[in-house]
C-alpha cells in the first residue's frame, strides 16, 4: 500500500516521497496517471485513470471515490464500497482499491496500466518500474525514496522508451 497524505496546500506523500505543489505526480508519455486537482469546496485531491491491459478506459478515481466509465460498465467493471474501502473489480479480480483513513488521508494499492498496455508500478521504497505489453520489465529508477520535489510541474515522467525524467518544470 502507498500512502497519500493531503493538506490544505497540495502536499502529497507517495511511496515515501514528498511532492510539494506538484500538480502531476506520475505521468506516462502524455498520460497523467496520478495528478492533483483542486475541487471546489473540497481542496486538493487526486485524479487517477484506470485502464485495462487492452487499453480500455475503465474508471476514474477522484479522491477516495471510483467512477466507472461507460466502457468500464460494458466490460463488466464493478465498483464496491465497504467500510473505509472502495474497490474496483472485474471478473472477481481487484484492479484498484482505495482505503480511506482518518481525516484527509487515504492509501491505495494499484497496478496501473496505460492506454497502450504498459504496466506501471511504484512500490514502497523503490523507484518506478514499467513492463511493456509483452511483460518485459524495465527498471526505470533503481531507488527513489524519501525525496522531496517542490514547485515542479511533473514529479516523475516515465517514457515509453524506458527513460525517466524527475522534477520537470
Amino acid at each position: 500500500m502507498e500512502n497519500l497524505i493531503f493538506m490544505k496546500i497540495p502536499n502529497v506523500v507517495f511511496a515515501t516521497n514528498l511532492f510539494i505543489n506538484v500538480p502531476i505526480i506520475l505521468r506516462y508519455d502524455e498520460l497523467n496517471l496520478i495528478e492533483i486537482i483542486e475541487e471546489m469546496n473540497l481542496g486538493f485531491t487526486t485524479q487517477i485513470p484506470i485502464y485495462h491491459s487492452d487499453g480500455t478506459f475503465l474508471a476514474k478515481i477522484n479522491g477516495t471515490r471510483i467512477f466507472a466509465t461507460d466502457e468500464g460498465k460494458k466490460a463488466g467493471l464493478k465498483i464496491e464500497k465497504y467500510p473505509r474501502i472502495w474497490a474496483c473489480k472485474m471478473n472477481n479480480n481487484t484492479l484498484f482499491e482505495i482505503e480511506h483513513e482518518k481525516g484527509d488521508q487515504f492509501r491505495f494499492s494499484a497496478e496501473l496500466y496505460t492506454s497502450d498496455g504498459h504496466f506501471i508500478k511504484c512500490k514502497y521504497m523503490t523507484g518506478p518500474e514499467m513492463s511493456d505489453i509483452n511483460g518485459k520489465i524495465q527498471k526505470i529508477v533503481s531507488s527513489m525514496s524519501n525525496c522531496t520535489l517542490k514547485n515542479v510541474r511533473i514529479g516523475v515522467w516515465l517514457k515509453k522508451d524506458g527513460s525517466c525524467l524527475i522534477g520537470v518544470t
